[in-house]
């Protein structure tokens, strides 16, 4: 059996594991696992913080057409004819004659 084959074998047998080099071996797999773990858990939160983006994201546009519609309502509420509609159903309306200025000329 060549060498390339004996390592093959030996590897999926996991000699590698129980022979006088095991405790170097044994570390590096200790450290794979942990970076392996560590991969696994920041990739968890990443998605975690990309749904709550999208909910955001969602949130605002909501809340952004309500603002929009709102401030539509209020232009139409300040406009002098609904200003007047709304006076007129409680008996006032709009002077024909325009409004006089008064001075006050204080006497020294």
């Amino acid at each position: 059996m060549s060498k390339t084959k004996q390592t093959f074998y030996n590897i999926l047998k996991g000699k590698f594991l129980v022979d006088e080099d095991a405790q170097k071996n044994w570390g590096f797999i200790i450290f794979l696992t942990a970076l392996a773990l560590l991969m696994i858990s920041s990739s968890h939160q990443i998605d975690k913080k990309v749904q709550q983006i999208a909910v955001l994201n969602k949130e605002k546009r909501e809340l952004r057409s309500q603002f929009v519609a709102t401030r539509s309502d209020l232009m139409k509420l300040k406009m002098e004819s609904s200003i007047s509609k709304k006076l007129a159903e409680n008996g006032l309306f709009i002077s024909q004659t325009p409004p006089q200025k008064i001075k006050v000329r204080i006497k020294e």
